[in-house]
């Protein structure tokens, strides 16, 4: 509880929670049993920017294999080893970040033009979205 910083939460009911305190205590209650993999599906919704960080820097440090479920491409370049890219289905691309995470990608299966530039911080790609002038009408 202290490590996804829900000690505060102990003693209320999981009704009276809001959407993020009830996502932090759900994923703590599935790290204490200690799994060796662990299968999310957006983990970090109703999380507050700090909490999505916090929760992916635990899970990406955590002695586990973690499958988690992204739609928000660039907390995925920042946290998994490994992405993996739906579209229609079907697995389209896969491998490290920086080989999956392309401009020509995300148009071809986004349909949304990107720039990917590396993190000033980490290195990462990152995504820098723009509408094109057919996309705003």
């Amino acid at each position: 509880m202290a490590r996804l910083d829900i000690v505060h939460l102990a003693d209320r009911g999981v009704l009276s929670l809001s959407g993020g305190e009830r996502q932090r205590v759900l994923v703590a209650r599935a790290l204490v049993q200690e799994p060796e993999v662990l299968v999310l599906d957006e983990p970090t919704n109703h999380l507050d920017i700090r909490h999505q960080i916090e929760l992916l820097s635990l899970l990406r440090d955590a002695s586990l294999t973690v499958l988690v479920v992204l739609h928000d491409l660039n907390l995925a370049a920042a946290t998994c080893d490994r992405i993996g890219v739906l579209s229609g289905g079907r697995l389209v691309a896969a491998g490290t970040p920086a080989e999956v995470l392309t401009a020509e990608l995300v148009r071809d299966v986004f349909g949304v033009d990107a720039t990917v530039v590396a993190h000033p911080l980490t290195g990462d790609p990152q995504l820098l979205y723009a509408l094109t002038p057919a996309q705003t009408t």
